[in-house]
């Protein structure tokens, strides 16, 4: 016998005491994927020994791609080569890096390990090199400039995969501000010892020596761990859709020509490198009139400048470029190249001519940090990141090709004076675009 319920109770119904009722319900997964890409999940930590291993990695490329710059056309000089196939050498190299931009980005998309793009781009870089010095014929050196030129097409959008994989895009900017900085030792350590190596040795010695710097770069790629590089180019999950159809994925080359703040940032620096490229030959042509004892000297030390203002700086941008956005520090580097320019113009003593390209360190600090940087952002979550900065590239190559030949024109007609300064208002055109309708591109992280 069982007692009788109370008048004013009622029996509790399992199902409203059930513990599935009170669970909170699962975030659906392209929300989570969402939410996380701009939350703190997005900042990463990486091991000291990662850490190590990208800044000399980053060191020891600079050190590498050292070895095919001014070496070169002194090289070929000493074989005994004409100038117009010293100038047909040079120019398959600058086609093949100017085509191979997008190429080479897309390459690096479509590579499963990062660390084996970058290892197979030093590797080709060394061999090109090493055989350079080895056997200086006319084939074997345009084979080799082209092989070199295609793996920097390589290389440099791997650097960058790779750095924006270990940290997280929310310390993007300080990681590549970091490589800027160890680029700008390994070039000037590289330039020191290379041209010590030509003297004392042999021209030939510096691509020797080139080749072999391919073992510490190896090394030190080796130490970064595979499984601390975070998916950077993989694109998000796909909206799901009523009956499970999932969208079709834009071809690479409409992502590229609908992305409105990408083909803005490229317009933007193809009229930076036009009016940036010619500016130091301008000023090398300048200093052989007016002090042709010393010239070499101040052309050295108008390279070595703006190198050690971008070492020191660099890591301070990328902080910075986090801080406080893109577009503030993109006004900057633009800001400096106008200026330069007219201080380029109105300026006669050599010694004030090597000082203001103080200036140049500036652009080349901020830049150095911005290109991949703005990439990574108006790309991010497409798996383009890598072709979008080969197109970016592209554009920067094109407008320094133009660059020497506009200034070359205005030179020979208008004087030095007005090719300064009319480098100057290409400059200050590009400034213009970045503050008018250049967006800013750094998302806000979530608490």
């Amino acid at each position: 016998m069982t007692a009788p319920l109370p008048k004013d109770r009622r029996p509790l119904k399992p199902r409203e005491v059930a513990r599935s009722e009170f669970r909170p319900r699962p975030m659906p997964r392209r929300e989570a994927s969402a939410d996380a890409s701009e939350g703190p999940a997005d900042m990463k930590a990486i091991s000291r020994t990662s850490s190590r291993g990208l800044d000399g990695f980053a060191f020891f490329v600079a050190n590498l791609q050292t070895g095919f710059g001014p070496f070169l056309a002194v090289y070929f000089t000493q074989a005994k080569w004409t100038q117009s196939d010293i100038g047909f050498a040079l120019t398959i190299g600058s086609l093949v890096s100017l085509l191979g931009q997008v190429p080479g980005g897309a390459f690096v998309d479509a590579m499963r390990s990062l660390r084996f793009a970058a290892g197979f781009s030093v590797v080709a870089i060394a061999l090109s090199a090493f055989a350079l010095a080895m056997w200086p014929n006319f084939l074997i050196v345009l084979l080799a400039m082209a092989a070199h030129s295609a793996a920097s097409c390589i290389l440099t959008p791997a650097i960058a995969a790779i750095s924006i994989g270990l940290v997280g895009h929310a310390r993007a900017g300080e990681r590549l501000g970091r490589n800027a900085s160890f680029s700008a030792l390994g070039n000037a350590v590289a330039a020191a010892g290379m041209g010590a190596c030509g003297y004392y040795l042999s021209n030939d010695a510096v691509f020797y020596l080139t080749a072999f710097l391919m073992i510490p770069t190896l090394v030190a790629l080796s130490f970064i761990r595979a499984d601390e590089i975070g998916p950077v180019t993989v694109s998000k999950p796909p909206s799901s859709v009523s009956g499970g159809a999932e969208p079709r994925r834009e071809g690479a080359v409409r992502a590229l020509l609908t992305n409105r703040a990408l083909l803005c940032f490229g317009g933007c620096m193809m009229l930076f490198f036009l009016a940036n490229a010619a500016m130091l030959p301008l000023v090398g042509s300048m200093l052989t009139l007016r002090a042709s004892e010393t010239a070499t000297a101040l052309i050295a030390a108008c390279i070595v400048v703006p190198q050690v203002v971008l070492a020191v700086s660099g890591p301070a941008v990328g902080r910075a470029a986090e801080r406080w956005g893109r577009r503030p520090l993109l006004l900057i580097g633009f800001a400096a190249l106008p200026v330069r320019g007219l201080l380029f113009a109105y300026t006669s003593s050599p010694e004030l001519l090597v000082a203001i390209q103080v200036f140049d360190g500036i652009s080349a600090a901020v830049f150095g940090v911005m290109v991949p940087l703005v990439v990574s952002d108006v790309t991010r979550g497409t798996g383009r990141f890598n072709i979008a900065l080969g197109a970016v590239g592209t554009a920067m190559g094109i407008g320094a090709a133009l660059s020497t030949s506009l200034a070359g024109i205005m030179a020979d007609r208008l004087g030095s004076h007005s090719a300064f300064l009319g480098l100057a208002a290409v400059g200050f055109l590009g400034f213009v675009m970045i503050a008018l309708i250049m967006p800013e591109t750094r998302r806000p992280t979530a608490a």
